[in-house]
């Protein structure tokens, strides 16, 4: 059988040639320490559990769910923006419940580009901002996030032909890979941009609730116009040790909103109920007593990396969120694959290469937090020898 063409448009994706490789080692023996894949190892926590287990055992949830999402839900989604974020929802218009952000990012491609249209993208980024696009027929154009710009686009650099094209705008602060977040002053720029060009601005906020030294990242929706060109997709994974559970939301733009409904409503039947009852939970203040509680860990594992890569000779500058550490490749290796396979055959590690997140990601390599300390320390210690 021959699979379609716009498959043949986009590579293998990225962590699933992680696993494996790392499955491919461990089954020849090796004591494979991986550092890849941002997927939290603690578990979810027990208020989240407790309510999905009452949730499922009444025969309510059991039937198929509404696309546009439980009332309770939807309001408990505004009732943490206007607490968390200070923004304002209209839990009847400008919420809808999402099967995890993956889903939601890559749909809105589909919603909102035809052939021939452009979605602008960040490089280095999240794979689906790039592979969506190509999936739905349109074309990703690149905005490189460079170190000395601190990570972000250059929105006057895009090229005036691929502005002419362009139907979608991805960012997403705190930034996966890179973990630069947001500086004060782009988010009023990135309003401007897409009013004067027609786009609609998708900002993936799936790291709003790992942040470390004091600081407390906004959401876009807080920058005055935002929500007439732009949507926010607020994820559950990360910040609640819920990747599994594939929850979350869409909220800002009720047109837009509507227009993601119309295609979801052809695609899916919805985020189980119960699903949406844990996450109400989790969404309440006591959630935001534990999502405090894990920065606190992802902090002290932050500290010991960044101090374990000094020493070895790294220069590192300390992420102020995210569950990622982004470093320099060493001297010597041609490319930062070249490096990552090095560490993998050599050390039994797996870290990810940044040329796989986009061609501005060369001569990076990532790091991921979500390992047990002890062995995330055996990694890195295993990571510095090889430079000894």
């Amino acid at each position: 059988m021959r699979p379609s063409k716009r498959l043949e448009r986009i590579p293998p994706y990225l962590f699933a040639e992680l696993e494996r490789k790392v499955a491919a080692k461990r089954a020849a023996g090796v004591d494979v320490i991986s550092l890849g894949i941002g997927d939290p190892d603690r578990p979810t926590p027990a208020l989240v559990v407790e309510a999905m287990q009452e949730a499922v055992s009444e025969p309510e949830t059991h039937q198929y769910p509404s696309n546009r999402g439980r009332d309770d839900f939807r309001q408990a989604v505004s009732d943490f923006y206007q607490r968390r974020f200070d923004v304002f929802l209209d839990r009847d218009a400008e919420v809808m419940p999402v099967i995890g952000a993956k889903e939601c990012i890559f749909n809105l491609n589909l919603a909102f580009l035809d052939e021939g249209d452009v979605a602008l993208a960040a490089d280095p980024g999240y794979p689906v901002y790039t592979g969506g696009p190509l999936l739905a027929g349109a074309e990703p154009v690149l905005m490189p996030l460079l170190e000395e710009r601190g990570f972000v686009p250059d929105l006057e650099a895009i090229p005036a032909a691929a502005l002419e094209r362009a139907r979608l705008l991805f960012l997403n602060y705190p930034n996966n890979p890179t973990g630069a977040v947001a500086p004060e002053g782009f988010f009023d720029r990135v309003v401007r941009f897409a009013r004067d060009h027609d786009l609609l601005v998708v900002h993936d906020n799936a790291y709003s609730e790992i942040t470390f030294d004091g600081y407390r990242a906004p959401s876009f929706l807080a920058t005055p116009g935002a929500k007439e060109v732009g949507v926010e997709v607020f994820s559950l994974s990360k910040g609640y040790n819920m990747t599994g559970w594939r929850a979350g939301a869409i909220v800002g733009n009720p047109d837009a909103i509507t227009a993601y409904w119309r295609l979801k409503s052809n695609v899916d039947s919805g985020l189980f109920e119960a699903v949406q009852l844990a996450s109400i939970a989790a969404l309440s203040p006591d959630g935001d007593a534990e999502a405090a509680e894990m920065c606190s860990v992802y902090q002290r594992r932050r500290d010991a990396v960044i101090d374990a890569l000094r020493e070895a000779g790294v220069q590192v500058t300390p992420p102020k969120a995210t569950i990622y550490v982004w470093a320099p490749i060493p001297a010597g290796y041609d490319s930062s694959a070249a490096y990552c396979e090095h560490v993998l055959e050599e050390a039994g590690v797996v870290i990810s290469p940044g040329g796989a997140y986009g061609p501005s990601g060369e001569g990076f390599f990532r790091i991921s937090l979500t390992t047990p300390d002890r062995r995330l320390m055996e990694a890195v210690e295993r990571l510095s020898s090889l430079g000894r």
